[in-house]
Parts: C-alpha cells; sequence; structure tokens
C-alpha cells in the first residue's frame, strides 16, 4: 500500500539490467550441475569426446588425402566448437524461462533479461572450453597457429548469435505446442551433425550436394571459420553476410513472437513445460 518510487535515470537501468543479466548467466552456468567447476569441466569432457569422435572418423575416411593443409586436429576442432556453441545457445534459450514461469513474477525479471542471461551462460561455458582444449593441446601435444585469430572468434560469436535468434524462435512458439518444439529443436540438432559441414571443406563439395546445405547458418560460419584458421585455405562458396543477416531477422521475428506469446499468456502453461 504504502511505496515509494523512485526516477531512476538510463544510466541506473542499464546498469541494474546488466546486474539481472549477470546473475541469470550464473545460474545458467551452475543449472547443469550445482558445482560450477565440476560442470565447466564435464563440458569440457563433452567437447573432447565430440572431437575424438569425429577425428577417428575423419581418420577411417582418409580426410588427410583431402588436401587440408594444416593440422586435421585443428581442422575437426574448428568444425566442433563452432557446432558446439550454435547448439548450446540454442538449447539455452529455448529452455529460458517463459512469461508464465514463476521467477517472471519479480518485479525487475522480463524474458529479454533471461534470454540474454542464458545466451552469455552458455558463450561462456563454450569459450571457457575452447580455450582449455586449445591451451592444453597447444602446450601438450604440437604447436597450433591461427591465421587470424579475431576472424575465427568473430565467427564463433556468429556462431553463437545464429543459435541464439534460433532458439529465440523455439521459445517464442513453445508454450503454444511444447511437444512438437521439442522434437522439431532435436531434429534441427540431428541435422546438424552433418548438415553443418564440419567434416568437409565447401570448396571441395560437388555444387548438386552443396545446395542442400546453403540454407544452414552454421555452414557458412564454419567454413568462413576455417578461411581465418588456416593461411591456405579461402573460401568461395559461403558467405559472413547470410548468416548474419539471417540472424537479425530470425531474431526480430522471435522477438515478435515472443511478445505475441506474452501478450496470451495462461498460467497453465507452466505446468505443461
Amino acid at each position: 500500500m504504502f511505496q515509494t518510487h523512485e526516477k531512476t535515470t538510463l544510466w541506473h537501468s542499464a546498469v541494474a539490467m546488466t546486474v539481472l543479466v549477470y546473475h541469470v548467466a550464473v545460474r545458467q552456468v551452475r543449472k547443469s550441475n550445482g558445482n560450477a567447476v565440476k560442470g565447466l569441466i564435464l563440458l569440457v569432457a563433452q567437447n573432447l569426446i565430440m572431437i575424438a569422435a569425429f577425428y577417428a572418423l575423419a581418420e577411417f575416411l582418409s580426410m588427410r588425402s583431402a588436401k587440408i593443409r594444416g593440422d586435421l586436429i585443428l581442422f575437426v576442432m574448428s568444425g566442433v566448437f563452432m557446432f558446439m556453441t550454435h547448439t548450446k545457445a540454442i538449447a539455452a534459450v529455448a529452455s529460458s524461462a517463459g512469461a508464465a514461469s514463476s521467477i517472471m513474477k519479480h518485479g525487475p525479471m522480463n524474458t529479454l533479461v533471461v534470454i540474454f542471461g542464458n545466451a552469455l551462460g552458455a558463450l561462456y561455458s563454450q569459450v571457457f572450453a575452447l580455450c582449455v582444449i586449445l591451451f592444453v593441446y597447444h602446450a601438450a601435444f604440437m604447436p597450433i597457429t591461427i591465421y587470424d585469430p579475431v576472424g575465427a572468434m568473430g565467427m564463433v560469436l556468429l556462431s553463437w548469435a545464429s543459435g541464439v535468434a534460433i532458439g529465440v524462435i523455439f521459445l517464442g512458439v513453445k508454450p503454444w505446442a511444447p511437444n512438437m518444439i521439442g522434437i522439431l529443436q532435436q531434429t534441427y540438432t540431428r541435422i546438424n551433425m552433418f548438415a553443418s559441414g564440419k567434416m568437409f571443406l565447401a570448396n571441395s563439395t560437388p555444387g548438386v550436394l552443396r545446395q542442400f546445405f546453403d540454407w544452414n547458418p552454421l555452414f557458412h560460419t564454419i567454413d568462413q571459420g576455417r578461411g581465418f584458421t588456416f593461411i591456405n585455405y579461402s573460401p568461395h562458396y559461403t558467405s559472413i553476410s547470410y548468416p548474419l543477416i539471417l540472424t537479425l531477422v530470425l531474431f526480430t521475428v522471435g522477438l515478435m513472437g515472443e511478445f505475441f506469446t506474452r501478450q496470451h499468456v495462461s498460467a497453465s502453461w507452466s505446468a505443461r513445460n
């Protein structure tokens, strides 16, 4: 009944939102495991297992004969890291608390804070795993040289951003059909196991086959990332502009869908999710 309302400036509002995003990001990092350090170690192990599996597959398929001028393990890691970053971003954002969640009953909270917090938490975890694996491989096994580290990291961030945009699409539609959206999300992830192009080069892929992958933003970011990673590889059939524009479009459409869903929120939705 008796409340005091203080006038806040734009600066104070921005700081308050940043603090909220930080706490949501920390919660996202700790959500999978009560011990944050153990959770990060498990994430590193998950990336290592996938790298080992695809390296073994590359050896089995004799990919050394595909004229890859550079470290084959670095080639595999460049694809796996971006795939994992993209996938983790989708999962983190799509599982964000919706408008019907109990956490939204707290005054300062809103869905945008939760989305950005979960997305940043997923990015932090994946970048941590990336840095640990690259450092250990460089220091203990074989020195590696990345032709353009800034550009390569930019493609990792673009892979993450495109995953966030797709995750927002899933988040906006999920309350209307949670089971179907869950199946679609898993299907998209499974398709990306081969449609992302992490095990082959776009330049050496026949045009008839390449047209089945051109729609995928991850296919472009991985191929462009390898152009920044290896000095002897120049992508000819992919671009940076396509995943960037698609990310902006999907993120805008996703926010519009989430806003529409929030206007029709029902308390019963939280029981179905």
